[in-house]
C-alpha cells in the first residue's frame, strides 16, 4: 500500500500548478500517489493536470462533475486516496527540498495518527517570512494528545500544514464542510480525536502568499461563514475528545484570537458589517465560555478580549482605532529613527569623504599594503596568500586588511587591520602603495598615480561575469556595466590561473591590465599539502579516522527562491552508509544563522560559515559541486570530484557558461538524485573513467598551480625593481 496519499484540489491555480506538481514528483521519496481533482477549473489547470498523469503513473486525476468548492474537493480525493496517510495540499504552495524523506521518515519514527509541520510564508514580492510554527513543534514531546500538550492548537490551523492516518478519518466519518474556513472544522476535531500527534520542526511547506485571489484579502460578508465552522469545530470535539473539558478553555482562547484577528482586518470585514461581526463574537463567547474560565492575555493583547467579555462593542472600536494609531505613530517613529539614522550615515560619510579627498593630497605610503576580501568578509582568499607570502618575502613592506566590523572576531590573532568605514580606512585608502582585493573596491575609490590595484579574483570562471553577462541579464544582478568597467580599470594586475581564465577575462574586462598567469596563490597550500595536513584537519572538524569524508558545496541560482535546495541532504545522506560524513557549505550568499554555529547532525556537518575552505578541502576525500568554483581549485588535490547538475540546461542558458562542463567534467556526472546516489554505490566517482576525466580537466586547468604562485605575484608586484 502506497505511504502517502496527496489530495490536492485544482480550482484556477493554471500559474502555479506545474510547480506544486514538479516539487512532489521530484523529490527522492516516491511511495506517494497525487488525487488531484480538477473542481472545473476553467483555465488550463485540466489540461496540465491531464500532461502529468500521462506520464507519472503516480498522479490520478479526479474530475468533479461540477464546481462543488473547496472543501468538498477535499472529500472527493479523500474517496479516492488509498495511502495509509492523507496529505491535504493546496495546488498553488509547493514543497521544500527534502520534504517527503523527512515527512515518511518522522512518520516512521513516531507512528502518529497525525504528523503537524513547519511552513514559510513566500510572498509576491520575494519576500521569505519563517513561520513560528517549526520554533513551537521543536519544543513538542516526542508524540503527544492536544490534552497533554495543548499549544499545539497554537499552530496554524490549516490542512496543509499536517499528515494524518487516513483510517482516523475513516473511523470519524470525516468530510470537509463547505465555505470558507472549512480548515478549522477540520484542524481542531482531527486533533482531538488523535491518539498519537507529532510534529516535524522543519519547513516542508512553501505556502505562497498570492497578490490576488486569496481570500484574506477579500472584503465582504462571506467572512461570516467563521462563526460556522467554529460551531462545528466544537460539536465535533466534544463528540471526538476523551477529555474536551481539558481542550475547552484552550480552544475557547483561540478561537478568541481567530475571530478578532478577522475583525481587525480591515481587507475582510466591511465597515458596515463590524458590529454585526461583534455581536456574534459575543454571542459565541456566551455560547461556549468555559466553566473554568480561560487565561486572558496580559496588558494591551488582552483588552480586545476583556471587551468582548463586557460584550461593549463602541469601545472595542475606539480601542481598536486608539490601537491603529499607535501603530502608525510608531512607524511614523520607526520611519523618522531610519531616516535620522540614514541623515547621520550620509553626514559622517561626507565628513568622511572630504577627510578622504585630503588624504589624497598627501604622499602616498611606499611601505603600506592594503588587503580585502569578499566585501570585507575577513582574512581568506587569494589576498591573504598573497599577505602570508609577502611577509616573509617583503617583511619592511606593511600588511593591513579591511575587515567589516560584524567579521573582527574571525581576523587571525596578530593580524594588523583597519576596521571598514572607519576614519583610519579612509586615510589607508588614500595613502596605501598596493591594493589588493577579491572583488572591487567601492566606485569612490580614486587610482592615485603611483599606486598597484591587484585584482586577485576568487575563481576560475564556469559562468559568465562581466560584460559577457550582457547576453545573460537574468543572472547579471549589477548591469551597470559602464559602472562594471569602471572600476575594472583601476586594475594594474589581474591574476589568473590559466589560460582559460587569461581569455575569459580578456573578453569580460576588456580594460587596460597586465595579467599575471601564475596559477592562483590561494593553491599554493594544496598544491603543497602532506598527508598529515589532513590528518589534522579531520581530527580538528571531529571526524573519527577511517570515515569517509564527502565535501558538497552549491553554487548560487539568482533564479531560486531563498533557501532552495537542489539536493535533499538528509535523504542523500542516508544512502552514503554510516561510514561516511557528508560535509556541506552553502554559497556564502545564504548562510544563515542557524548555520553559523556549525553544527553536526547526525552523519552531516555544516560548514557553511567555516572561515577557511582550504581546510575543507584538506579534510575531504571526494568533492560534490554543481557549477561552483570550488572544482577548479580542489582538482589541485587529485581527488575525485563528481558533478550534480539536475539543472545545467537551465544554468546554461540563464547564467551563461564558458565552457560545457558535460564536455570537459573534472569526474563523474550526475543529474538527477538517483544517478547520484548510483556513482557512490557502484564507485564510478573513483573509477578509471573518473579518474581520466580530472586528469585531462587538470591539465588545462590546474597546471599552474605548483605551489609558487603566490611568490610569483609577490615578487611581480611588491618586489619588481628592488632585485630581491
Amino acid at each position: 500500500m502506497t505511504l502517502l496519499s496527496v489530495v490536492l484540489p485544482v480550482y484556477k491555480v493554471q500559474g502555479y500548478l506545474r510547480q506544486c506538481l514538479d516539487s512532489l514528483l521530484e523529490q527522492p521519496f516516491t511511495d506517494i500517489e497525487i488525487v488531484a481533482v480538477d473542481d472545473c477549473s476553467p483555465d488550463h489547470s485540466g489540461a496540465i493536470l491531464a500532461e502529468y498523469a500521462a506520464r507519472d503513473s503516480r498522479v490520478k486525476v479526479v474530475t468533479a462533475p461540477e464546481n462543488v468548492g473547496l472543501g468538498r474537493a477535499r472529500n472527493l480525493g479523500l474517496d479516492h486516496a488509498t495511502g495509509d496517510y492523507v496529505w491535504f495540499l493546496d495546488s498553488d504552495d509547493w514543497l521544500a527540498q527534502g520534504a517527503l524523506t523527512a515527512i515518511a521518515d518522522r512518520l516512521a519514527d513516531t507512528g502518529p495518527d497525525v504528523l503537524i509541520f513547519g511552513f514559510d510564508r513566500v510572498h509576491w514580492d520575494g519576500r521569505v517570512v519563517v513561520a513560528g510554527a517549526a520554533k513551537v513543534l521543536a519544543e513538542a514531546p516526542e508524540t503527544f494528545t492536544v490534552a497533554e500538550w495543548p499549544r499545539v492548537l497554537n499552530v496554524l490551523h490549516v490542512a496543509w500544514n499536517k499528515v494524518v492516518r487516513r483510517d482516523l478519518l475513516v473511523k470519524l466519518d470525516f468530510r470537509f464542510e463547505q465555505g470558507w474556513y472549512e480548515d478549522v472544522s477540520f484542524t481542531y476535531p482531527v486533533l482531538a480525536a488523535a491518539q498519537r500527534i507529532s510534529g516535524l520542526p522543519r519547513t516542508c511547506v512553501h505556502y505562497r502568499q498570492r497578490r490576488t485571489g486569496a481570500i484574506t484579502r477579500t472584503l465582504g460578508d462571506r467572512h461570516f461563514e467563521i462563526f460556522d465552522h467554529w460551531e462545528h469545530a466544537f460539536t465535533m470535539v466534544d463528540a471526538f475528545s476523551a477529555q474536551p473539558e481539558v481542550l475547552r478553555p484552550a480552544l475557547y482562547k483561540r478561537m478568541l484570537w481567530h475571530y478578532l484577528s478577522v475583525l481587525r482586518n480591515a481587507e475582510r470585514v466591511r465597515r458596515g458589517s463590524r458590529r454585526r461581526f461583534f455581536e456574534r463574537i459575543v454571542e459565541h463567547a456566551r455560547k461556549y465560555r468555559p466553566a473554568a474560565g480561560y487565561e486572558i492575555p496580559d496588558g494591551p493583547e488582552g483588552l480586545p478580549y476583556r471587551l468582548v467579555e463586557k460584550e461593549a462593542f463602541l469601545p472595542f472600536r475606539i480601542a481598536e482605532g486608539a490601537a491603529r494609531k499607535a501603530k502608525r505613530v510608531r512607524r511614523f517613529k520607526r520611519v523618522s529613527i531610519r531616516r535620522a539614522r540614514k541623515l547621520a550615515r550620509k553626514v559622517r560619510e561626507a565628513v568622511y569623504s572630504g577627510y578622504y579627498k585630503l588624504q589624497l593630497r598627501r604622499p602616498v605610503d611606499d611601505k603600506l599594503a592594503l588587503y580585502a576580501a569578499y566585501w570585507y568578509r575577513g582574512v581568506s582568499c587569494n589576498p591573504a596568500a598573497i599577505a602570508a607570502k609577502a611577509a616573509e618575502l617583503a617583511p619592511d613592506v606593511r600588511n593591513v586588511w579591511v575587515v567589516g566590523r560584524s567579521r573582527l572576531k574571525s581576523v587571525p590573532p596578530g593580524t594588523d587591520y583597519v576596521v571598514a568605514g572607519s576614519r583610519e580606512y579612509y586615510r589607508l585608502l588614500a595613502r596605501a602603495r598596493w591594493l589588493v582585493n577579491n572583488v572591487n573596491w567601492p566606485n569612490w575609490v580614486v587610482k592615485r598615480p603611483g599606486t598597484t590595484h591587484v585584482m586577485t579574483h576568487h575563481g576560475t570562471p564556469l559562468k559568465m561575469m562581466g560584460m559577457d553577462q550582457a547576453d545573460h541579464p537574468a543572472a547579471a544582478k549589477d548591469q551597470d556595466f559602464r559602472a562594471q568597467m569602471g572600476r575594472a580599470d583601476r586594475w594594474d594586475f589581474s591574476i589568473t590561473a590559466n589560460a582559460h581564465t587569461t581569455v575569459a577575462w580578456e573578453r569580460a574586462y576588456p580594460c587596460r591590465y597586465e595579467t599575471l598567469e601564475v596559477g592562483y596563490p590561494r593553491n599554493d597550500r594544496l598544491a603543497l599539502a602532506t598527508p598529515a595536513e589532513t590528518v589534522a584537519m579531520r581530527e580538528k572538524l571531529g571526524i573519527a579516522p577511517g570515515e569517509r569524508v564527502v565535501l558538497y558545496t552549491p553554487t548560487h541560482r539568482e533564479w531560486l527562491p531563498p533557501g532552495q535546495q537542489v539536493l535533499d541532504i538528509d535523504a542523500f545522506a542516508d544512502r552514503l552508509g554510516p561510514d561516511t560524513v557528508l560535509l556541506v557549505r552553502a554559497h556564502y550568499f545564504h548562510v544563515t544563522a542557524a548555520q553559523r554555529t556549525g553544527a553536526r547532525r547526525g552523519r552531516i556537518l555544516d560548514v557553511s560559515a567555516y572561515p577557511v575552505v582550504e581546510d575543507l578541502y584538506l579534510a575531504a576525500d571526494v568533492l560534490i559541486t554543481d557549477y561552483s568554483s570550488a572544482m577548479f581549485d580542489f582538482a589541485v588535490l587529485d581527488r575525485p570530484v563528481v558533478i550534480f547538475a539536475p539543472d545545467w540546461p537551465a544554468y546554461r542558458e540563464l547564467r551563461g557558461t564558458y565552457f560545457d562542463l558535460m564536455e570537459l567534467p573534472p569526474g563523474a556526472v550526475a543529474t538527477t538524485f538517483a544517478e547520484l546516489v548510483e556513482v557512490f554505490r557502484s564507485g564510478a566517482y573513483e573509477d578509471a573513467t573518473a579518474g581520466e576525466r580530472r586528469a585531462r580537466f587538470r591539465e588545462r586547468f590546474c597546471s599552474l598551480d605548483d605551489g609558487g604562485a603566490a611568490e610569483r605575484v609577490v615578487r611581480r608586484v611588491l618586489l619588481a625593481g628592488t632585485g630581491k
